[in-house]
């Protein structure tokens, strides 16, 4: 967890509220990261687990607002769809994660993975020649749809909404058709669509399309096709060009966050392990462009709106209401162990045709892990991962108690609504100005 990202534990202490009008305007977010997001639902259960100790396990969830970008969309919707039991949702997307397997996200089996990468090959050595259609993507994600049509009930979400035990939940994809970037909503009670430059959002019943569309990896899964304005536009993985992960929450009434985020932390020591000579492998560029994509954007929004915290809390005149002030507080968890190091340890746990494909580009050597750590979806990776979200979950237990519950460690007493000064405060015109958050409307 990001520390200076986090309130005193005092001021957390005072700050924190309970009940229904703090829970409706807290909100969960959770970034992509292919098989890395089996880290989300680790903390979740974590998260779970300390409700539980309170005596809260089984209540609703304790975000009124879930925003995801794709696997972190996913996640999300398993929550939505059972908003009404915390515990219940945890462990069934602990369940999910722990027991996946890759040939239930995209197919392995030689005829379709080999298929698929000659003709990759060819249109890229022939294409020119031939003028035959180039494939839509590397791998095919067809048994991914398949498990979300079986998982995934749309109508529960509603349900969810119906009873006020969830007040939005939003999923953001990419246009490849007109390089907008577009939320979809669904919402408790009527929010007006925002319009900003290259970001727009929508009103929407969300379907199993738009966590396909939120979740396709560039190149890697093959683009869905989404209604919009009236006509169809493709869609794909929503971490492209998100500058600001974190605006469609407070949008959507947010006033506090808590992010999930799938990039470990720097620690010195990793990359010192990794071979460092020679010319780099595809894999190794192609990790980092990936953690470009999936990893930068969330970490830099913090920065942003932690920047501008500290700024107001220099100028405290200027958080009045009467221009549009708003305070935000924001929790973030990433993983303590490099997630790179742990999916070097497993990369052999992959099939054999997807080790076949990344041989050639460095994607099963130490330095190409990052690369392979996105496609790892295998029982023993991600089951690290889970325990590493448990875990990390569990040493901020304190925190996460005070910021959700409101609960002072090592009691069950509750502190009184609107006493102390704020924590975090965003004011989001600023932000906006800056080309990130816009201003509420209300």
């Amino acid at each position: 967890m990001h520390r200076d990202s986090f309130p005193s534990h005092e001021a957390a202490h005072v700050q924190a509220r309970h009940g229904s009008v703090t829970r409706n305007a807290t909100a969960l977010i959770m970034m992509g990261g292919g098989a890395r997001a089996a880290y989300q639902a680790g903390v979740l259960s974590g998260v779970a687990r300390i409700a539980a100790q309170h005596g809260r396990g089984h209540d609703p969830i304790p975000f009124g607002i879930v925003a995801g970008t794709s696997a972190g969309a996913i996640n999300g919707a398993g929550l939505a769809i059972q908003a009404a039991n915390f515990q219940a949702a945890a462990d069934s997307l602990s369940a999910l994660w722990h027991g996946i397997h890759t040939d239930d996200v995209y197919r392995t089996d030689v005829l379709r993975a080999g298929v698929s990468g000659a003709r990759w090959l060819s249109a890229l050595a022939f294409g020119w020649v031939t003028h035959r259609r180039a494939p839509r993507a590397l791998l095919d994600n067809a048994p991914l749809g398949s498990m979300l049509d079986e998982l995934f009930e749309g109508h529960r979400i509603q349900a969810s909404l119906d009873a006020g035990v969830l007040q939005a939940f939003a999923v953001t994809a990419l246009s490849y058709s007109t390089g907008r970037h577009v939320t979809f909503y669904q919402s408790h009670r009527r929010i007006h669509p925002w319009h900003r430059s290259q970001r727009i959002a929508v009103p929407a019943q969300i379907t199993v399309d738009h966590l396909l569309a939120s979740a396709s990896i560039p190149f890697l899964f093959p683009a869905m096709a989404l209604e919009l304005d009236g006509h169809h536009e493709w869609f794909g993985d929503g971490t492209m060009r998100q500058m600001s992960p974190l605006s469609p929450a407070i949008h959507l009434g947010a006033s506090r966050v808590l992010a999930i985020g799938s990039a470990s932390r720097q620690r010195p020591g990793w990359f010192d392990t990794v071979p460092a000579g020679g010319y780099p492998s595809l894999a190794q560029v192609g990790g980092q462009a990936l953690a470009s994509i999936f990893l930068d954007g969330l970490s830099a929004d913090l920065e942003r709106l932690l920047h501008i915290n500290r700024l107001l809390a220099r100028m405290p005149e200027l958080a009045g209401d009467a221009e549009g002030w708003r305070p935000v507080q924001v929790m973030t968890i990433s993983p303590s162990e490099p997630i790179e190091a742990i999916a070097a340890d497993h990369l052999q746990q992959l099939p054999r045709t997807v080790r076949a494909l990344l041989t050639p580009l460095g994607g099963t050597e130490a330095r190409g892990a990052a690369f392979a750590s996105y496609l790892l979806f295998e029982p023993e990776f991600t089951q690290s991962l889970i325990a590493l979200g448990e875990r990390d979950a569990a040493a901020q237990a304190d925190e996460l108690a005070a910021f959700l519950y409101g609960i002072i460690p090592g009691t069950s007493s509750r502190p009184s609504p609107g006493s102390g000064p704020a924590a975090l405060a965003v004011q989001e015109p600023v932000l906006q100005a800056a080309g990130e958050l816009p201003k509420r409307r209300h």
